[in-house]
């Protein structure tokens, strides 16, 4: 008999997504529409991610135009942006609103810096936590004799593998967006 392992590959594949997600959160002076493509937007009656409401498009390397469908929502998107943490005005036409991206100053790079390592720890944990929980399900199946002990040690090896390539991943991603902020 073998483990099973594809659970816990799954799970190390949706914690790098979410870590994936987190980093294209976070500002490296370049433009992006992932920057505000998921902020909620209070649209007809509920919060809605901005990307489901209007185009957002990069106008050039400093400024993002986001067109709604919809122009009477300006207002609406005008207000979520400024409420946002992005440290960012938006400016509004009658059709679409204009973000323009100041240059990021040393001290907000630093801090983006630190809220990368964080994110990134927080992406460490889960993934020890999950690896915690196929280690319990493996000394299970050891106790009912579905396993020898050897195979639960190969096994722990095995896991352990998963567990360091996943976190080999986000460590790579981690330093690609520290790099990409701190230039």
């Amino acid at each position: 008999m073998s483990y099973n392992f594809s659970q816990i590959k799954k799970e190390a594949e949706e914690v790098k997504e979410w870590f994936k997600k987190e980093c294209s959160v976070l500002r490296t002076g370049r433009a992006t529409p992932a920057l505000v493509e998921n902020l909620l937007v209070e649209s007809y009656g509920s919060r809605t991610p901005l990307k489901h409401i209007a185009a957002i498009g990069v106008e050039d390397a400093k400024t993002l135009r986001i067109s709604p469908w919809d122009s009477s929502s300006i207002k609406d998107i005008e207000k979520a942006i400024t409420v946002s943490n992005l440290g960012v005005q938006p400016i509004a036409d009658k059709d679409s609103v204009r973000i323009r991206l100041p240059d990021l100053t040393e001290e907000r790079r630093s801090s983006l810096v630190k809220i990368l390592y964080e994110k990134l720890e927080e992406a460490k944990i889960s993934l020890k936590l999950k690896r915690d929980e196929v280690w319990k399900d493996i000394q299970e199946k050891q106790r009912e004799a579905e396993i020898t002990e050897d195979e639960k040690y190969r096994y722990k090896d095995d896991l352990q593998k998963i567990i360091d390539e996943a976190v080999e991943g986000l460590e790579e991603m981690a330093e690609r967006k520290e790099e990409e902020i701190k230039n």
